[in-house]
Order: structure tokens, then sequence, then C-alpha cells
């Protein structure tokens, strides 16, 4: 029977990007599937009356010191974007879009890329979305049409509403069977999770 990992992943949250990465990896030796689930921490965090850059500042300077080390352990091409945070909704929509042209896990790897490689904010507008589908064999007007479409709309809110009900609280959160594993710092147990289920 082939194991699955629901994956909560957030275009905005800088832990997704590296558990994006590393999960995969992961998935492959152990013959699962990833199952990518968008959750929209902008209502998530309003939901928790969360506000995501009122912190200490040592533990933000802190923070950006540790992204750097897991980028340089990981030998990813990781880097602060020059505009943090930036409005999601677009982008997870697309996601869930794309899989109609099954071409959602490389859409979200193209936004990955796009924000907390190169830099570009423009993936929060579909000024910087429709070239992402284009690239990506996809009509960009079709590819609009389908982010901005009700049943889209819909779908996004049933992924955050259906995590928040299993006990999802942030982003990454990969959930095996009924264990639920949040944060980029929890691969060591996801694996082991594989590797006893």
């Amino acid at each position: 029977m082939t194991k699955t990992i629901d994956f909560y992943w957030e275009i905005g949250s800088t832990n997704s990007y590296f558990a994006h990465h590393l999960l995969r990896s992961i998935a492959e030796r152990h013959g699962a599937v990833i199952n990518y689930i968008p959750f929209n921490l902008g209502y998530v965090f309003r939901h928790h009356n969360y506000v995501l850059m009122e912190e200490p500042e040592a533990k933000i300077t802190n923070r950006l010191r540790d992204l750097e080390r897991w980028a340089e352990y990981h030998n990813l091409p990781f880097r602060v974007p020059s505009t943090f945070p930036i409005k999601t909704s677009r982008a997870l929509r697309g996601a869930i879009a794309m899989r109609q042209w099954d071409r959602e896990v490389a859409f979200i790897d193209a936004i990955f890329a796009a924000y907390w490689e190169q830099d570009d904010a423009s993936i929060q507008d579909y000024a910087g979305l429709r070239p992402i589908a284009e690239s990506l064999g996809v009509n960009p007007d079709a590819f609009e049409t389908a982010c901005e479409s009700e049943a889209t709309r819909a779908a996004l809110a049933d992924a955050t509403n259906g995590g928040l009900e299993r006990g999802v609280f942030g982003a990454p959160t990969m959930i095996i069977g009924n264990e639920i594993f949040w944060g980029k710092d929890r691969m060591d147990f996801v694996e082991r999770a594989l590797a006893l289920g």
C-alpha cells in the first residue's frame, strides 16, 4: 500500500520553501506520495490573532541567520526577498487551478523559485503568475479564469479550514496517518514515520 504525506504548504512561508525541497527525496526513498495542500496562513493568522512581524528583534535577526544556515547546509539558492510578506491567495489558488492541467507540482516549484530564490514578489499578482502559467504550457487567460472561479476559491477555503479541523496550525505541516509533524526541522521524524509505517 502506497504511503501518503499530506503536505500543508504556503508560498509566503520560508520554512515551506525548505520543506518542499527536503520532502521530495524522503518520499522517494520510501515510495511515498506527496499530497500538496495549500494552506492560507494569512487567514490562519487572523483566525488565531497572530501578527507575523510582532516578535522580538533578536528573534527575527536570529531567524534570518538560521535560514542562511539551512540554505548553506542543504545547498539551496535561498535568499530573503526584499518584499515580505506578500499576499499569497492568488498563488495558492493557482496551484489548485493547475491540477486540471497536471501542472500543480511544476507550478509550486516555479513560484517557490521565483519568490524565495529570484526575489520576485510579482507572484502575488496575476501579472507575475501569468508568465509562469505560460511557461508551463497553460494559456494565461484560462489559468486566471480558473484561479478566480468559485470552485477554486472554495477549494482553497476548504483546504485551509480542513487543515484547521485536523489540528494544523502552521506551515509547513506534514501529516502521515494521524501523526502531525510541523516545521522544516521535523524531517527526521517524517522519515521515521514512513519507515515504521
